[in-house]
């Protein structure tokens, strides 16, 4: 278990807001390869708060791609050797190039194969790692947990873990459970929000990754800029759940509140940071 985390504020920074203005201002054309369960999903949430999605998963273009790209977003939910080749060129494409990427380590723990996919794509130096407490606790410990996609492990329980991994990598990991968790081995912020029907949607933590590299690709800072992709998740997904009835109606409900996230709305979100 991760020891307490004694906040400094508590409330979303000005930075949080204006990473979320650039996006609808700049609309990054963000290269996500995911899985074939995400992809409408996660599009279309990229469409919701202005990015510009691009499916561009071939490892004929894809290195290609990347390279004209903002963002690039990798995701290994369903992996197949020539989708496995797509992943490889664009992410190192994106480390030559200067891209910031992000990879969603999609239930590595679960078996060989998958985890010799991230080792190979870790070597391309990800900006951002993002991914549920199993995922983490894999890559980070070799702990082999989850059930399939699905984390067996609470967000704190991956804090420390998360902590040296970032530190490790030189990269910032994002912790995304009933509370998200943003460290790159020295800052810490904990996303407060959301709604209990989120884990009910299949590809919201796929969703989330393509936020990142969209946050990302307007913002340097890549804590400021996961901390402000979690916190556009936080804010709609709480609205979407008071409009909703069920995870069906949620899922409509999100992309529309999504859209019309503003300052208020994310200031709404508890951001606890050390």
């Amino acid at each position: 278990m991760s020891s307490p985390v004694t906040p400094s504020t508590s409330t979303p920074s000005t930075t949080t807001a204006a990473i979320v203005a650039a996006v609808r201002e700049r609309s990054p054309l963000v290269q996500y390869i995911t899985n074939f369960v995400s992809m409408d999903v996660a599009a279309n949430v990229l469409n919701a708060v202005g990015a510009s999605p691009a499916m561009v998963h071939d490892p004929h273009e894809s290195g290609e791609f990347a390279r004209i790209a903002s963002a690039v977003g990798v995701n290994i939910g369903t992996p197949s050797p020539s989708w496995v080749e797509g992943m490889t060129e664009a992410a190192r494409a994106a480390h030559e190039s200067g891209t910031p990427w992000v990879l969603d380590p999609v239930a590595v723990g679960a078996t060989a194969y998958r985890r010799e996919i991230v080792d190979g794509l870790l070597e391309h130096r990800p900006t951002v790692v993002r991914g549920n407490a199993s995922e983490i606790l894999a890559i980070a410990t070799a702990q082999t947990s989850g059930r399939g996609v699905d984390s067996d492990a609470a967000t704190s329980d991956a804090v420390e873990a998360a902590t040296a991994l970032a530190r490790e990598l030189s990269a910032v990991v994002v912790v995304t459970g009933v509370e998200d968790v943003v460290t790159d081995g020295t800052r810490r912020a904990v996303v407060h929000g959301g709604h209990p029907w989120m884990p009910m949607v299949t590809a919201l933590g796929c969703s989330a990754t393509a936020l990142v590299a969209a946050c990302c690709a307007v913002e340097d800072d890549a804590v400021e800029a996961s901390v402000a992709a979690m916190a556009m998740l936080a804010a709609a997904g709480e609205r979407a759940g008071a409009a909703s009835a069920g995870p069906g109606s949620f899922r409509v409900a999100l992309l529309d509140e999504l859209a019309q996230l503003d300052d208020a709305r994310i200031s709404s979100v508890r951001v606890d940071r050390s």
